[in-house]
Order: C-alpha cells, then sequence, then structure tokens
C-alpha cells in the first residue's frame, strides 16, 4: 500500500503505545501553603531521583504577530515571587517578551509522571542580579554569549567557532568577562501554577493555584477534570 504524503509508519512504535499511569494521588490536603513552597518540594523530589536538568523548563511565548514559541530554558532561581531565567535580550524569546510580556512555562518530569505548568507575566530582573549570575557562569559559556548573536542566522558553525576564538582572546580565561548589555534574566511572576500528577486510566490529579494577575490576593486552589 502506498503510503500519503505526511503519514507516519507503525514503526514508530511510541505512536501507538499506551502505558498507564500510577496511582499515588495528588490531594488537596497535601499540598503546600503556596506554589512556590509546592514547586520547591517537586523540584527536590526530581533532584533526588536525579532526573536529567530536574531544572528544565519549556518556556512559551508570543510575538508581535500573535505566533507562539517555546523552547527549553534552565530555571536559575526563585526570588522575588517568581521563577528567574538567563538570555540574550535581542533573541527571539526576548524580543517577543518586549512585545508581550507574558510566558507559560513547563517543567516534564516524565519519570515522576508529574509536571507543573506556571503561567503569569515576564520583567527584567534588575542589573546587578544579571551581573552577579554571569559572573557565576562558567567561562566559555560567558565568552559564547557575547560571540553569539542568539536566534540570527549565520553562514556556518566555522564562523561561529572563529568568533568564539576572538571574544577568548579579547578576554582571556581567569581574567573578569563583563557581562554583555543585550544579555540578562527575566522573572516569570506567576497568577497561575497547575501540579499535574499521572493516575490510572488517564484519571489525572490536576490542582490549580491561582490569584489575580496583581498577586495582592491570595492563593486559591481548584481540582481540574482530565
Amino acid at each position: 500500500m502506498k503510503r500519503q504524503a505526511g503519514s507516519v509508519g507503525t514503526a514508530m512504535n511510541s505512536l501507538i503505545t499506551h502505558r498507564d499511569y500510577g496511582s499515588e494521588p495528588l490531594n488537596e490536603a497535601d499540598l503546600a501553603a503556596d506554589p512556590f513552597e509546592q514547586f520547591a518540594s517537586w523540584l527536590a523530589d526530581a533532584e533526588s531521583a536525579e532526573l536529567t536538568e530536574p531544572n528544565a523548563m519549556v518556556l512559551s511565548t508570543v510575538d508581535g504577530d500573535g505566533v507562539p514559541s517555546s523552547r527549553t530554558v534552565l530555571l536559575r532561581g526563585v526570588h522575588e515571587g517568581g521563577f528567574e531565567f538567563y538570555t540574550n535580550y535581542d533573541s527571539r524569546k526576548g524580543r517577543a517578551l518586549a512585545e508581550h510580556p507574558v510566558a507559560s512555562a513547563l517543567f516534564p518530569w516524565y519519570l515522576l509522571q508529574r509536571q507543573v505548568i506556571i503561567t503569569g507575566t515576564v520583567e527584567r530582573v534588575s542589573s546587578t542580579a544579571s551581573d552577579t549570575y554571569f559572573a557565576s557562569r562558567p567561562y566559555k559559556s560567558q565568552i559564547a554569549a557575547i560571540a553569539s548573536e542568539q536566534s540570527r542566522p549565520i553562514d556556518s558553525r566555522g564562523e561561529l567557532e572563529s568568533r568564539m576564538a576572538e571574544v577568548a582572546a579579547t578576554f582571556p580565561e581567569n581574567e573578569s568577562v563583563p557581562r554583555p548589555d543585550g544579555w540578562g534574566g527575566f522573572r516569570l511572576v506567576p497568577s497561575r501554577v497547575e501540579f499535574w500528577k499521572g493516575r490510572r486510566s488517564r484519571l489525572h490529579d490536576r490542582l490549580v493555584y491561582s490569584r489575580e494577575a496583581s498577586g495582592d490576593s491570595a492563593w486559591q486552589v481548584t481540582r481540574l477534570q482530565p
């Protein structure tokens, strides 16, 4: 039989596999008082389970034309009521956040059959916070941040590596590397945080903390149908 254009063959077994999840519940009575405390507990569990990059999150943004985009970034702090990450401000996500300072972040802890989805507004962290974090990065990560015009086209890998070498020559190892003006942190300030736990027969547990965008109101917890 001739396969239709765009069809997927049955050799891709994951598309027809039905895996059931566990029986461990997520109950309202077991939740922490606020989502930050609950998140810290689940992140600690992910670290204890030795998951690969437990602080990795899928960050989704929307640009000025209403086009969504997603990518994986690393959570680098939970401070001042928000979740912090760092990037080039002129990258695709940086430009999107400048136009629409809202985002969603998903932590996919598959092996634990858990996920956390955070939705809220985004603001820049202070220059001091960005300086402090940049100084803590490995040397090669620092010079890569200078060499790369993130999200911009480039002719070849070789050209990128040449830029890296030029920056390394300008800022030798074991010397202070200045943070680029266009590189720094964002803070995702949540108005909604969903904790998801996989359950048998796809009757998953979904508990959502939510409050007004101002952040002045108390967190309310709602159970959603799976």
